[in-house]
């Protein structure tokens, strides 16, 4: 198996910044091969096929390389293991050939670059390591004759990294995510694909800032059940024996029309009066029942509950129509074995695989298994350290007003 180049830069700069290659035909060869970080994904070659515009990459020759001059190459080829074969004929000696990474839309090249999500996603990757390469080099380095680990199933390893990737994504890797979303009028967005818990929600206002937009808690709640009830208080059934919910919950549509004022001021001791009263006359929460008021509940931001019933994120009323940013936390494995992590974080890897592979085999002695789990918290915590990312500068900054005096 051979030695992951995870160390070394194989792009040019113009592969990394514009997305593309460029080759000189000899009329001989047929075979070009493309040496870009990112894959290239290959469905057809025909523009008038409707799977070519899910290819990641566009064709383009030209007879003389000047800008403009460059055309989209239509004829049969094929692409294999990244290299491009041409089927059809040998390109003529002298012909300059370009593959360009693109956008859906693709790019015109010569006369503009095509950049977009294929070439983005590429660039700052050199700080990451992928998980398949971290597979290949443990049982490298780890694994035969003589070395701690005699034998393993590949198969073992791979779960052991992704294993190890979850919970290194939860509270050491950056793995927070974030969605920039609008809040409809049914007040819910979908929770994310690879959503794993939230770190926190804000809405942005129209300078860009953010304000934070807190849980309910103890406010409200969406419950995971809403059965139909006769007037005993008995679950009621329909023809298939399903218990009958109620959609949406009575709780839900109350919650929807509170008002933010309302609950700020007259949460505690409000009656369904005192909201009709408030409804006539906005003024009449300011005759003096502010006095006494419950801090953790004076919030003009608005609030949020996940919603486990629908797998939704719902806002209070006041929040419709509001641009927001959702940051949450993902296990790291949302794309398999393509999975990066930083390379700070590659030896705290190894670390958790060896001591997760050695405590759990037959008859290995205690004290190996105790010395692997102490290097393993020790490169974790090192990776902490390293990943934390603190600037004195920074630090200075935050520190600069740390002779105010804090109110409680």
């Amino acid at each position: 198996m051979p030695m992951p180049n995870n160390g070394l830069i194989t792009e040019t700069n113009r592969q990394y910044y514009q997305g593309s290659q460029g080759f000189i035909a000899d009329g001989i060869n047929m075979d070009f091969v493309t040496t870009f970080n990112t894959d290239l994904v290959h469905y057809s070659w025909d523009p008038t096929n409707a799977y070519y515009s899910l290819n990641n990459y566009k064709l383009y020759t030209s007879n003389t390389g000047l800008p403009g001059s460059f055309v989209e190459y239509v004829d049969e080829y094929k692409i294999v293991d990244n290299t491009i074969v041409f089927n059809a004929a040998v390109p003529v000696d002298g012909t300059y050939i370009v593959i360009q990474l693109k956008t859906v839309s693709g790019g015109n090249y010569g006369s503009e670059d095509a950049f977009g999500t294929t070439v983005e996603e590429n660039y700052g990757s050199y700080q990451y390591v992928k998980l398949v390469d971290i597979v290949n080099t443990f049982i490298m380095a780890y694994v035969g004759n003589g070395k701690l680990i005699p034998s393993i199933k590949r198969t073992d390893v791979i779960f052991h990294a992704k294993r190890a990737l979850q919970e290194l994504s939860y509270d050491t890797l950056k793995s927070v995510k974030s969605q920039e979303l609008t809040v409809p009028n049914s007040l819910s967005v979908v929770l994310p694909q690879d959503y794993v818990n939230y770190v926190k929600i804000s809405w942005v206002d129209a300078l860009g800032i953010k304000h934070p937009i807190y849980p309910a808690n103890n406010l409200t709640s969406n419950p995971t059940e809403s059965p139909e009830q006769d007037t005993r208080g008995v679950e009621t059934q329909d023809t298939f024996n399903n218990n009958i919910q109620i959609n949406p919950p009575v709780i839900e549509e109350r919650w929807n029309l509170s008002s933010q004022e309302f609950l700020n001021n007259l949460f505690q001791n409000g009656s369904e009066q005192d909201y009709l009263s408030y409804l006539e006359n906005p003024g009449y929460l300011s005759e003096g029942r502010l006095y006494g008021l419950n801090t953790q509940y004076a919030n003009l931001n608005g609030w949020f509950t996940i919603n486990d019933r629908e797998n939704k994120v719902s806002f209070s009323s006041n929040l419709v129509g509001a641009t927001i940013i959702f940051d949450y936390i993902s296990d790291g494995l949302a794309y398999d074995l393509d999975s990066r992590l930083p390379k700070m974080a590659e030896e705290a890897m190894y670390a958790y695989i060896l001591h997760t592979v050695i405590s759990t085999r037959i008859n290995s002695p205690e004290y190996l298994v105790q010395r692997l789990r102490q290097e393993k918290s020790a490169k974790i915590r090192n990776t902490k350290i390293r990943l934390s990312n603190i600037k004195i500068e920074e630090l200075t900054q935050v520190l600069r007003g740390q002779s105010k005096q804090i109110k409680h």
